[in-house]
């Protein structure tokens, strides 16, 4: 669930394609059913069905939104789905992230230039959304604003205005100044733990179907250091951590060791055995998913064969085993 957008010129993202609501029928409520899987929203606490459903009453409203929130906590897929709930979803949705762009990068992206429409021209009738809106330059936060309220004050129809719905951590809500801001708060993953085995679930069967695979699920050490993890850098974490899982693990279940979580009071390997023991699950994943066949498997880690075999030899696992 990253909430940075495509780096782009501007950094800025346009899609026309609006999120419909659905549901996936088991633990956890899925929003966006026509949107890729990645872009699904997963929700099962009471805290984030609430700031969900914040939202979508805001997004029917002509508010400006600050959703707020530590990263990967989800802001950036509220924001998506805010213009498929709001009266402007069928105009354009553009996307651009601040943080890293100096001052004139900025305003670029924002305001363009004598060459190119920037990002709130592009989004007229539609939905502009700031990602890292406490990143904005001090002086391009006034012209921004004047920007809201002429639109405000504007009956000219010729060009429709553009909405504003931005993300940010603690004081986003300043990037306005003058200007009347709604705020949806969006909890850490540590504060809303009934997400957190759905959202595993769901990126389990997202990374599985595109590496190929038929994962058995979680084991129960893993479902347990699952819940127990502090999770400091939120979804987008929980989301890293079982993409690689997958990928170690291959068809079978995913283990606390494939995630890379302890439980407290678990044994703490050395360095030299944990190198060995992700070796050896790294060997097991791809000869499994190249049923053996070591060639393929080199070529896939971007080994040269004599190499991999080495690694093979190292780690005591029979390719044979994995032969259909």
């Amino acid at each position: 669930m990253s909430e940075t957008g495509p780096s782009t010129v501007g950094s800025s993202h346009r899609e026309n394609a609006a999120p419909r609501a659905g549901a996936n029928g088991t633990s956890g409520r899925e929003v966006g059913g026509r949107r890729r899987r990645a872009d699904r929203m997963i929700v099962a606490s009471g805290e984030f069905q609430h700031a969900v459903d914040l939202a979508a009453g805001l997004a029917r409203s002509s508010d400006t939104v600050v959703i707020s929130g530590p990263e990967g906590s989800g802001r950036r897929h509220i924001a998506r789905a805010f213009h498929g709930w709001s009266p402007q979803s069928s105009g354009p949705l553009v996307e651009v992230t601040l943080a890293g762009l100096t001052e004139f990068e900025q305003g670029q992206a924002l305001f363009g230039d004598s060459k190119s429409e920037g990002a709130i021209a592009q989004a007229s009738g539609g939905i502009l959304v700031l990602l890292g809106a406490e990143s904005l330059a001090l002086s391009l936060r006034e012209r921004l604003a004047d920007t809201l309220r002429g639109q405000q004050a504007s009956a000219d129809s010729t060009r429709p205005a553009t909405r504003i719905v931005a993300t940010a951590g603690a004081g986003g809500s300043d990037a306005f100044p003058g200007v009347s801001v709604k705020s949806i708060a969006v909890p850490a993953l540590a504060q809303r733990k009934e997400d957190i085995l759905p959202l595993a679930a769901h990126f389990l069967a997202e990374f599985a179907s595109e590496e190929g695979v038929d994962p058995v699920g979680f084991s129960g050490d893993a479902t347990h250091a699952l819940l127990e993890n502090p999770w400091v850098g939120n979804v987008r974490e929980l989301r890293a951590r079982v993409r690689e899982a997958v990928r170690l693990s291959g068809t079978g279940a995913i283990s606390v060791e494939s995630l890379m979580l302890a439980n407290e009071g678990d044994e703490v390997l050395s360095f030299k055995e944990a190198k060995r023991a992700f070796e050896t699950r790294y060997v097991e994943g791809l000869l499994r998913r190249c049923s053996g066949n070591i060639s393929r498997a080199a070529r896939l880690a971007k080994k040269d064969r004599k190499d991999f075999y080495d690694v093979i030899r190292r780690t005591g696992v029979e390719p044979s085993q994995f032969r259909s």
